[in-house]
């Protein structure tokens, strides 16, 4: 016997936000942290995996991410501004612990898991996956291998971060780290303008467009004390929700066997490069003097938005972990083509 399965997307967005809820207030009952996010993500990845048909649509995506833009921009405080100063030394290490990263994983999946030469590389590669995948495609890579690796490595971060930096930095304040309150009025005129922000952003082809452009002005808003621009948590925490539930229904591109199949192997490749970001971390956490928990999102191998959005939720410093991320992102941009011809050779024709 076999229960229905919604087959279209009206009854598979309900569906897809109701598993998230459920695993949601369940972390959040075992009082674990990040517990909206991660439980979230948690119980719609078991299901996608299971054959439940989930979705959380674009459009809905972009709006949750200006949402979520707006909401962390809270939690960057006045004293960001005398910070900046310290952060080209982080930033300089940044570019020593991705390279060291993508070499530990490279060296797992090649030489342990026995992929090929393209396929390790391109699934070693920390994050960017849309980008990776375009490239990979023209290097005859196995490119469901690659996004199921990066996929796994993802869920892996966003299971186990919030746990690593708790046990570092000590019991979080909270949920979310919010600790201010706006008025109506400041929420009025506060969010066109970052809506704007996240518009140019998007146009102006910033990683992360959508959430970076909301959470830089409504960083710059909030720090400069023009506006005290705060969610409410009746708006926040479906955010995290929902966040939870989009990196859950990445999994509805695999089937079972095939995320059965590269999981040892994606494992052993997400620790080796967990363990060199942890080392990165703990010498920029000595050498700055800023809480290793942060430190270890700043160069988690995650996705921008999901490492920044965790800085939030753990009361860290978003704006140097979304800076470093967008730092990465970009530089991997710029860069992985000519890299990419180094290791791997002209490509054929």
């Amino acid at each position: 016997m076999t229960l229905a399965k919604p087959d279209t997307t009206i009854l598979r967005l309900p569906t897809t936000l109701l598993i998230a809820a459920l695993g949601g207030v369940v972390f959040y009952v075992l009082d674990l942290p990040a517990a909206w996010l991660s439980g979230a993500m948690v119980f719609v990845a078991v299901a996608t995996l299971g054959g439940v048909p989930t979705i959380i649509p674009n459009r809905l995506r972009d709006a949750l991410f200006v949402l979520i833009g707006v909401s962390m921009g809270a939690g960057v405080r006045p004293d960001v501004v005398e910070r900046i100063g310290e952060w080209p030394v982080s930033m300089a290490l940044l570019l020593v612990v991705v390279v060291c990263v993508t070499l530990a994983g490279y060296v797992v999946l090649h030489f342990g898991a026995k992929w090929s030469k393209e396929t390790a590389y391109f699934g070693a590669i920390p994050g960017a996956l849309s980008y990776v995948i375009a490239l990979a495609s023209d290097r005859g890579a196995d490119l469901p291998r690659i996004a199921s690796s990066q996929s796994v490595r993802l869920f892996v971060l966003v299971a186990l971060l919030p746990f690593a930096v708790v046990s570092s930095n000590g019991v979080v304040e909270g949920e979310g780290g919010i600790v201010v309150s706006s008025s109506l009025r400041e929420i009025l005129l506060g969010l066109p303008v970052c809506l704007a922000a996240s518009f140019a952003a998007v146009k102006l082809k910033v990683p992360g467009g959508w959430m970076t452009g909301a959470f830089f002005m409504s960083a710059g808003l909030n720090a400069s004390g023009i506006l005290t621009l705060a969610l409410p948590n009746l708006v926040v925490i479906p955010c995290f929700v929902m966040m939870g539930a989009m990196i859950g229904c990445r999994f509805g591109n695999m089937t079972l066997r095939q995320f059965v199949s590269v999981l040892g192997a994606s494992l052993a490749a997400f620790s080796a490069a967990f363990l060199t970001s942890v080392v990165g971390a703990m010498l920029v956490s000595a050498l700055v003097d800023i809480p290793f928990g942060q430190a270890l999102l700043a160069y988690a191998p995650g996705g921008l938005e999901v490492m920044t959005l965790l800085a939030f939720m753990l009361d860290l410093d978003p704006a140097f972990v979304a800076a470093h991320q967008i730092a990465r992102f970009t530089g991997m941009v710029l860069l992985l083509p000519l890299v990419t011809g180094l290791v791997l050779g002209r490509r054929e024709r």
